[in-house]
C-alpha cells in the first residue's frame, strides 16, 4: 500500500518537494494529499489530528507522512521518504538519521518557519494533472 505525504498545499517549497518526489518515485510509492484538502484532514482526524490547517500557534507542518497506519512529521517524515525512494536519496539521508532528533528537528522546524517568506506561497492548492490525479486524495 502507499505511503501518504500530506503536505501543505499552498506552500512553494512544498510543492516543489512533492514534484521531487513524483519525479523520482515512478514506481508510485507514495500518493499526496494537500493538509488543506477534505480528504487531508480526514487523514489527520483518522490520525487522531484535528481542527483546520493551519491551527493558530500549531507548529508549521509543511510535511507529514502517514505509513503503515504511523504519523511521522518533522525530520522523520522527510527521512523517511528519502529511505522509500531508495538509491542515492536513501543514502544521502543515511548521516542524518545519526543526528540528535532535536537537532534536525529544530533545523526543520527554522525552514518551515520561514518557508512562506523564501519560497512564496500559492493561493489555492497544487491541481494534479490527469495523469498524476489518480496519486492524489481528495
Amino acid at each position: 500500500m502507499p505511503a501518504t505525504i500530506l503536505f501543505d498545499g499552498v506552500c512553494n517549497l512544498c510543492n516543489g518537494f512533492v514534484q521531487f518526489v513524483i519525479r523520482h518515485d515512478p514506481a508510485g510509492r507514495f500518493q499526496f494529499a494537500a493538509l488543506q484538502s477534505e480528504a487531508g484532514q480526514q487523514l489527520l482526524a483518522a490520525q487522531g489530528l484535528s481542527g483546520p490547517f493551519p491551527a493558530a500557534g500549531a507548529d508549521p507542518e509543511s510535511v507529514l507522512l502517514v505509513e503503515e497506519g504511523r504519523l511521522y512529521s518533522h525530520s522523520a517524515a522527510v527521512l523517511r521518504i528519502a529511505r522509500r525512494l531508495g538509491g542515492g536519496w536513501a543514502l544521502l539521508a543515511a548521516p542524518a538519521w545519526l543526528l540528535p532528533t532535536a537537532a534536525r528537528d529544530a533545523a526543520y522546524r527554522f525552514v518551515a518557519r520561514h518557508r512562506y517568506r523564501w519560497f512564496g506561497r500559492q493561493q489555492e492548492c497544487l491541481l494534479p494533472t490527469p495523469a498524476l490525479r489518480a496519486r492524489f486524495l481528495g
